[in-house]
């Protein structure tokens, strides 16, 4: 109907009809898109598969922010991996802080009122830190007042099994070594 109406519209004008016409090749250049804009990273997020521990993948922009990857750990399996993957990280009311430490080590502060994690709730948070952030302590980064160096974007890559984390609680402090991490090259 509006297809009509155009055709008596322009009819009406004097607008005589032509077939299509070439032109030659469509605009480029100017408008096409930053190929770093779209750029994904697949990571590892450790979660337990019957009790062991399995690296599954995730998608995210690159470079890879160390911080987004722990809080995305914290929210548990997707609908999808949660067919296969459970966790023993308890559902956060408000986020981590994630640090880089001295050597090859990640602090992580958790929110008042959460209880010391469990072994396989550590070793989660050891490997995926391991495999995204390890060489995060390496690198100089701006500090806030009165804390270590924030954790700056870092590639994602498999860093050195002796990677640690050391994960902060109300009244607690708990350090697991990446070293009995699957997947990660051993020293």
């Amino acid at each position: 109907m509006v297809g009509l109406a155009a055709a008596i519209t322009l009819t009406g004008c004097g607008v005589p009809p032509s077939d299509v016409i070439q032109a030659g090749e469509p605009a480029g250049g100017m408008l096409a898109p930053d190929p770093r804009a779209s750029a994904f990273v697949s990571v590892p997020l450790y979660f337990l598969d019957e009790g062991v521990l399995t690296a599954y993948p995730r998608e995210f922009g690159d470079p890879v922010d160390l911080g987004t990857v722990v809080r995305q750990l914290f929210g548990g399996p997707t609908t999808s991996e949660a067919a296969t993957a459970t966790t023993e990280l308890p559902r956060l009311t408000d986020a981590p802080d994630v640090q880089a430490g001295s050597g090859k080590s990640v602090g992580i502060g958790l929110p008042r009122g959460v209880a010391p994690l469990s072994r396989p709730a550590m070793l989660q948070l050891a490997c995926t830190v391991a495999y995204v952030g390890g060489a995060v302590a390496a690198q100089p980064s701006e500090t806030r007042e009165g804390t270590a160096p924030a954790a700056p974007p870092v590639q994602a890559r498999r860093s050195p099994a002796h990677t640690s984390v050391q994960v902060f609680g109300d009244g607690w402090t708990l350090t697991q070594s990446a070293k009995p991490c699957p997947d990660l090259p051993q020293p």
